[in-house]
């Protein structure tokens, strides 16, 4: 019996409905860190103010709904690594990667790459199962990448450097989604993301008092053309999002959650060109939709299959 048959069909749809809901949010975030960033405004300002108002707004949300916040002892060195990989190591490269490529697209496709990663952590770690259908996903997924890359236009002159950094941001969420799966066994999902994130907080300080307040001018940061995309990425790309998302590993796993990932692109072009930022041509659109073809096979498994060729009993 697999993971999602345990559940109702109702249960199991508005996981996936809120499942994309977080997605979708995911998708904006990159044009609305790109504006950010678009100002001057430091990474690591940005990350941490991010993640700080995120962790006011879980607290007041789980303390309102009076959620259970009592930590166990045994706990807290996973929450101090999965805090380490998300929000630190994540959202800094991420940051980082998407001012290095310039293109909040290219930035949100290789993101979309992590269910690739988690189908072999699924594999070696949680004894999932794996088939040629899924390798031929990888693959193709991969050519979907390389078609996009190649047919860039104006990229950063830093580009391949924000790459690699991208693709340590998609390693981190991967071993945050593989420590969320064990924690959610025990927590409410918003209260392990509030703790999650408190704890990122305290690692991202250093960084916030040096760096992040190097340039500090009142009238540039306290500006509402800058608060508004930062509250828009605390609320509800961190905050909700992330609760949604550890609700969604709750109920799917590590692999078969990060099929959603592969929406991302498509949420970030569209609103890309909808908001006049971005200008896609046939052969990026093309490796868009090769690339989230590909890791949706990365994800198939023959047992969905032969649910699809099950004839009705008589």
């Amino acid at each position: 019996m697999t993971l999602t048959h345990k559940y109702s069909g109702g249960k199991m749809l508005g996981v996936y409905l809120l499942s994309l809901a977080a997605i979708a949010f995911w998708g904006m975030s990159y044009i609305w860190s790109d504006t950010l960033l678009s100002k001057g405004i430091p990474v690591e300002y940005i990350v941490f103010v991010r993640i700080f108002i995120a962790t006011v707004f879980l607290f007041i949300l789980n303390l309102v709904a009076g959620r259970k916040m009592t930590l166990k002892k045994k706990d807290i060195p996973l929450f101090l690594v999965v805090a380490l990989f998300e929000p630190l190591i994540y959202f800094v490269c991420e940051t980082y990667g998407i001012r290095m490529t310039a293109s909040p697209t290219y930035s949100s496709l290789i993101v979309a790459s992590s269910p690739i990663f988690s189908v072999i952590v699924g594999v070696l770690v949680f004894k999932e199962r794996f088939s040629f259908l899924n390798l031929a996903g990888i693959i193709v997924c991969l050519c979907g990448i390389v078609m996009v890359t190649m047919s860039s236009g104006a990229v950063g002159k830093a580009f391949w450097l924000g790459m690699v950094l991208l693709v340590v941001a998609v390693l981190s969420e991967v071993g945050n989604a593989s420590i969320t799966k064990i924690l959610a066994g025990r927590y409410e999902p918003q209260v392990i993301v509030m703790y999650q994130f408190l704890f990122g907080s305290v690692y991202l300080l250093p960084l916030f008092l040096t760096k992040g307040m190097e340039n500090f001018s009142a009238e540039v940061y306290f500006a509402w053309d800058v608060w508004k995309p930062v509250l828009c990425l605390a609320i509800f790309c961190s905050g909700i999002a992330f609760s949604l998302w550890a609700n969604t590993i709750k109920y799917l796993g590590v692999a078969k959650s990060s099929i959603f990932m592969s929406t991302i692109p498509v949420v970030t072009a569209v609103a890309g060109w909808l908001l006049g930022q971005e200008f896609l041509t046939r052969m990026q659109w093309t490796g868009i939709f090769v690339s989230c073809l590909g890791v949706t096979l990365s994800q198939l498994n023959f047992r969905l299959l032969s649910f699809f060729k099950r004839k009705p009993q008589a």
